[in-house]
């Protein structure tokens, strides 16, 4: 088959002309160079270990190309490769160089920096630590937060072993309790704040919350002071001899106590005649507790007695 030189000459002076003219733009651009913060891409990380700390997620690159490559130049179209295949436990050191950064065709890689990347690495760990709900606001007036249960009550996290063994809690969301007369119910998403540390199982918690009436307090006048375990042949007397006592508890529990269920003395055994500056003690029934006496302190006086 014969072929003809000047078939389609039309066309082919056309493509020339495009072809030079293609060639004399790019040859007319100046070669620049740029410094680009690029992501540091970890592949291949070994299996059973963590990395310990927080290791760097950026390098700075310098990349050489015609001005009008670098211009299109768009985030992610350069990403730093670094292959932790072979990864120790402990310091290790990886040295980065060109042919490990990606970057598009006509763009050159000519300098990195750090040249050398550094992380830390600790052999993995499982361990399941306690859920600790957080509780937002303040019951309505009245009331006060009881006690609270999280279901399940426990989750398990992974991470770098000494950060699994510091770990003592996770945390949820908060569970508000604002202006609640009742039982609080709510299920929050549970977390951690360690940022090394991650849940085996991503999950969240049912916390239930107890709203009860609020302690309230008490206060008896004029209770007498008993002396208590005063030796033979003495005599003693107490200035003053009748104290007040502050009590708290709850409202029904408190209405129901009476003068006779709190008990107020001064133990004086083993003291003999003279004056003392003694504490003064009470116990009053299981429904209150003593929070105050007034005064806490009086004297006593220690005399022997007459035949």
């Amino acid at each position: 088959m014969a072929i003809w030189p000047f078939r389609h000459v039309g066309l082919k002076v056309l493509s020339l002309g495009l072809a030079l003219a293609l060639w004399m733009v790019v040859a007319g651009e100046e070669t620049a160079e740029r410094s680009l913060r690029v992501p540091l891409e970890l592949q291949q990380f070994p299996q059973g270990l963590e990395l310990s700390g927080e290791p760097a997620s950026t390098i700075e690159v310098r990349v050489r190309g015609s001005s009008g490559a670098l211009a299109r130049i768009s985030p992610g179209d350069v990403v730093a490769v670094l292959d932790l295949r072979g990864a120790r436990e402990g310091n290790r050191l990886f040295h980065m160089t060109p042919d490990q950064v990606r970057s598009p065709a006509g763009i050159e890689v000519v300098q990195i920096n750090p040249g050398t990347v550094s992380m830390a690495f600790e052999v993995s760990k499982t361990a399941a630590v306690k859920i600790r709900p957080a509780i937002d606001g303040k019951p309505a007036p009245g009331y006060a937060v009881g006690s609270w249960s999280a279901d399940p009550a426990s989750v398990d996290v992974v991470g770098p072993e000494s950060a699994v063994n510091r770990a003592t809690e996770a945390l949820t969301e908060p569970v508000s309790v604002a202006g609640a007369k009742a039982t609080v119910t709510d299920s929050v998403t549970v977390g951690l704040l360690d940022p090394s540390l991650r849940l085996k199982n991503a999950r969240s918690a049912k916390v239930t919350v107890q709203i009860v009436p609020s302690p309230v307090e008490r206060t008896l006048h004029d209770l007498p002071v008993h002396l208590l375990n005063l030796g033979p042949a003495l005599a003693a007397d107490a200035v003053p001899s009748v104290v007040s006592v502050s009590l708290r508890g709850s409202r029904e529990g408190l209405a129901r106590l009476g003068a006779d269920d709190v008990k107020v003395y001064v133990d004086v055994a083993g003291l003999g005649a003279g004056q003392y500056s003694l504490t003064v003690r009470a116990d009053a029934a299981r429904e209150a507790g003593v929070t105050q006496i007034d005064p806490a302190i009086i004297q006593v006086r220690i005399a022997r007695g007459r035949n």
